[in-house]
């Protein structure tokens, strides 16, 4: 879970690194961080893809069609990737 402690610890190693540098004990926990909030970053997204749905009325449906004309119906069911 990304939270602000998380962002601002993340900011300050990349401060320090430009800086005057890391130890090897912070350089670890920069990555362990970055996988951290790079895993969060992830998963929102694959909430956000799963939970989008296309569905449009088919043109046989003459009750629910508007003035603007037809949509094609298109549902797409998207794949959970994992890198």
């Amino acid at each position: 879970m990304i939270t602000p402690e998380l962002l601002a610890r993340i900011n300050e190693l990349a401060r320090k690194k430009r800086g005057e540098g890391l130890t090897d004990a912070e350089k670890v926990e920069q990555k362990n961080l970055y996988e951290i909030y790079l895993a969060g970053i992830r998963g929102q997204m694959i909430n956000l893809l799963d939970s989008i749905e296309f569905v449009d009325e088919t043109p046989n449906d003459k009750k629910k069609l508007n003035n603007k004309g037809f949509i094609h119906h298109a549902t797409i069911n998207l794949e959970r990737v994992y890198h």
